[in-house]
């Protein structure tokens, strides 16, 4: 989705840049590409996973919000060094501010983009954030589940996974009453994953507050179990294809000290989805 989204960027700025997708199969083809950064050959790079962390530990310089996840997503070249940024957590914060102030928000999920969730729910103001997931089960201390430390490290409260039984779902529950904000997290939903059917099903949507927002992460489709059901128990729902174009308006201000108006950036994103038979 990049290429097209970034050339509608340029074009929008009335830049001649061109940006290509360069596949990293390994830990050496992920340094080469920095040392291409180092010495200029190419100006910037988005990092998809699973090289975030990795770009960030071959950064010269990072950023405030990826040294606070350890992650980089973005990397530029500024005279001789490469230094490390993460937009996924300044997009999704942007977004958050823009659509639903919450002072309490829960996440879906534990892995992928959820540690800059949780981070861009901080910072765009929520007092607390509950995380749940498939892998955090009552039969295991909390200390146990798997990525619970660095969650809770960015300011979250984890629960167990609420399909775990009647006493996880009856916290699920109290919780939402006082929610204004749920992110589905996972890849349940996405083209090509899990149907994303049960997720949707276990959420207790009607014990939600009437204003509050349902935001998925998943933007192939756009129209996920989670959003259908969000919407039908009358909730605001958003897609996570704003959250991506949202990092990439970012992406370019930091390459190019400019930032193009996000209007035609989604409706090059939306025409790519169109292209490919997903919208």
């Amino acid at each position: 989705m990049s290429p097209a989204i970034h050339r509608a960027a340029y074009r929008e700025l009335g830049e001649q840049h061109e940006y290509g997708l360069l596949d990293a199969a390994s830990e050496a083809d992920v340094e080469a590409a920095v040392a291409a950064i180092r010495c200029g050959e190419i100006a910037g790079a988005n990092v998809t996973i699973p090289w975030k962390r990795s770009a960030f530990s071959l950064a010269d310089r990072t950023s405030a919000a990826a040294q606070r996840l350890q992650v980089a997503n973005v990397l530029a070249f500024v005279e001789g060094q490469v230094v490390g940024h993460n937009t996924d957590v300044l997009a999704l914060e942007e977004e958050f501010r823009r659509l639903a102030p919450a002072s309490r928000a829960i996440v879906l999920g534990s892995g992928g983009a959820v540690p800059a969730v949780v981070a861009a729910c901080r910072a765009a103001g929520a007092s607390e954030v509950w995380v749940t997931a498939r892998r955090f089960t009552p039969a295991l201390p909390e200390s146990s589940w798997p990525g619970v430390r660095e969650l809770v490290g960015l300011g979250a409260q984890a629960f167990a996974w609420p399909a775990s039984g009647q006493q996880e779902a009856g916290v699920f529950r109290r919780l939402a009453s006082q929610t204004q904000l749920i992110v589905q997290g996972t890849s349940a939903g996405m083209q090509g994953a899990d149907s994303g059917e049960p997720l949707a099903a276990m959420v207790p949507w009607k014990d939600f507050p009437p204003d509050a927002l349902a935001y998925d992460l998943v933007y192939i489709p756009l129209e996920t179990p989670f959003l259908r059901a969000a919407r039908s128990a009358g909730l605001r729902g958003e897609h996570g294809l704003s959250m991506l174009v949202g990092q990439a308006l970012l992406s370019v201000e930091i390459w190019l000290g400019r930032r193009p108006a996000a209007l035609p950036l989604m409706q090059a994103a939306l025409a790519e989805l169109s292209a490919r038979g997903t919208h």
